[in-house]
Order: C-alpha cells, then structure tokens, then sequence
C-alpha cells in the first residue's frame, strides 16, 4: 500500500527541491543511501546530485485508502521532484551509472548482475 511522502533538498545559494509523491515504504526504504541525480533542474549549470538521506523524506500521515484514492487522478507524483524517479543506478560491467530515463540498466536475470543495455547485447553475443 502506498503512502504520501514529501521530499525537500536544499542546495543553498542555488535555491531547493521540494516534492510530494506516493510510494510504498519498501521503494522509499530502498531509495534510502542511494545516488540521486537531478541534473541541471535549477538552472544551467547546476548539477544537482547528491545521496539520499532519511531526513530528506518525511513521510505523511494521511490513511492509505485517501492516498490510494487521489493517485488515481494524479498518479504517483503529486507535485514537485519524486527522488525515486532520479536514483542512479550502476551497470556491473562497464560501472557505468545510468537513471531511468537516461538509460535502461536493470537487473538481468539471465546474467545475474545489474547491466546497461549495451553491456548486456555484449554479453549475449559472448554467449552464443
């Protein structure tokens, strides 16, 4: 069951992140310690990256169903940055790091490791 969570980063001279989301605890919990990279989202030449810390998202408390309920209409985020949307996650064979929406590296299976799309075509024609 999901919760609502708010997110708050603040970067100083260069202004803050702020959002609202709805996620499960085990994503936030998961979320927890990793790499988040936000990019240039306050202006060029920002660079906003940094790790996740537990102070950083404070979960709400409102009942589960009421936040069931509005994520129908809004979805997942309500408003803001969602940090869970920027984890940068490590390929283990080229260790490259990737976000969601830059690249697809994911946990493959078939070759028990996390793999960027391109490492995992490599490994395929290795294999055959």
């Amino acid at each position: 069951m999901k919760n609502l969570y708010r997110f708050f980063w603040d970067c100083g001279r260069s202004g803050y992140l702020e959002g609202l989301f709805a996620a499960t605890e085990e994503n936030v919990n998961s979320a927890i310690g990793e790499d988040i990279y936000f990019g240039e989202v306050l202006g060029k030449h920002s660079e906003v990256y940094g790790v996740l810390e537990e102070g950083d998202i404070e979960k709400l408390y409102i009942l589960p169903e009421a936040v069931e309920e509005v994520s129908q209409f809004l979805g997942s985020n309500w408003s803001g940055f969602n940090p869970l949307d920027y984890v940068k996650t490590s390929c283990d064979n080229c260790e490259e790091s990737y976000r969601k929406d830059e690249w697809d590296c994911e946990y493959r299976e078939e070759f028990d490791k996390n793999l960027c799309h391109e490492c995992m075509e490599e490994l395929k024609k290795e294999n055959k």
